[in-house]
């Protein structure tokens, strides 16, 4: 069982004690005795401690940055929703091949940021420009907001703001269980709630500091029975010796688990593993002793966003792939809904 998040280091943007919950998580972290260091901006953490670029690291993931999200332009976040909204950035998991280890470059650590009603008021901007048709706001595209989340209550707030919102719905991922103070909140049906899930294989070796597939599941149940709509993305999913069992038994797993009433409005995304050749090196000099395969001679070479070209399998492979995952998918989930797979 992983623990929930506990920072080692506070920084704390002084404009974020402006707002009362920049004053209220300060007030939070000095009571539980944890180093505050001030700085003047959350992209500007200059003097992290760690003898080496692999001790900085780690100590970066285990520190959290309390500031103010000054841009207020909402990214879009194809295929999973409309735009992006920004709660925090980063994450204190340490999955080997997440793309956040080259968008976040420099900045491994957390930042959650308090000026939430700002943030809601430009959603709600968003929204009315796209009325009266909904607008899907994706919450986790810089972060694992739910790991976070217990300290912050961040999300919380966004849940019952979209609950009550005419246009516009909440979506986001995680890899953690620790959804106990989420279960409760007024959700009104307009968040799905989704979790990341893979086979033992590829949480064990690739997805260190995450919670397991079983706490995952246990978690996926609490927030099913809390009445959100359910969601899972299987990402990434990566070839491996044995990879058809693995993933059959996740989903046979699954299928045992969960309550039957959630079956009939549940939703599939798939993911495969990809790369580019940046995100390559950063990975390898993170995690030099990672058994994730990095071979560009095996994959097909695509165009990304922005002109990133990125290595993905070839077709075959994703054939394969798509063919034996939404096999499994139908015949567990036969009422499910599978929403792309990339």
């Amino acid at each position: 069982m992983v623990k929930a998040f506990v920072p080692q280091l506070i920084y704390v943007e002084p404009r974020a004690l402006e707002y009362s919950l920049g004053r209220e998580l300060t007030n939070k972290f000095e009571k539980m005795g944890i180093e505050i260091r001030e700085t003047t901006s959350h992209n500007q953490i200059r003097n992290l401690p760690g003898e080496n670029h692999f001790q900085k690291y780690r100590n970066a993931k285990s520190t959290l940055v309390i500031g103010i999200r000054k841009t207020l332009k909402f990214d879009t976040s194809k295929p999973s929703a409309e735009y992006a909204i920004p709660f925090a950035t980063g994450c204190m998991g340490h999955c080997h091949y997440c793309y956040l280890q080259t968008t976040m470059g420099s900045k491994p650590y957390i930042r959650t940021y308090v000026n939430t009603d700002e943030i809601f008021d430009a959603a709600e901007v968003y929204m009315q420009e796209r009325a009266p048709e909904t607008t899907r706001f994706e919450a986790s595209c810089t972060s694992d907001i739910v790991g976070v989340d217990h300290l912050t209550h961040t999300l919380k707030k966004a849940i019952e703001f979209f609950g009550r919102s005419e246009y516009g719905k909440l979506r986001f991922v995680t890899k953690f269980e620790h959804v106990d103070h989420l279960l409760d909140a007024e959700h009104n049906g307009r968040t799905r709630f989704r979790f990341s899930i893979n086979d033992d294989y590829i949480i064990k070796y690739f997805e260190p500091g995450t919670s397991r597939l079983n706490e995952r599941i246990n978690a996926a149940v609490k927030v099913a029975e809390a009445g959100y709509p359910l969601g899972f993305i299987i990402a990434p999913i990566y070839l491996h010796d044995g990879w058809k069992t693995g993933y059959h038994e996740m989903l046979e797993k699954l299928k045992a688990a969960l309550p039957e009433f959630v079956k009939k409005d549940l939703t599939f995304e798939m993911i495969q593993h990809q790369f580019t050749k940046p995100a390559k090196r950063v990975i390898q000099e993170n995690y030099p002793m990672t058994k994730l395969e990095l071979d560009e001679s095996k994959r097909k070479w695509k165009w990304g966003r922005y002109g990133i070209g990125k290595y993905v399998y070839t077709n075959e492979e994703q054939e394969d792939i798509k063919d034996t995952l939404g096999g499994y998918i139908h015949k567990f989930f036969p009422e499910a809904k599978i929403e792309y797979f990339t």
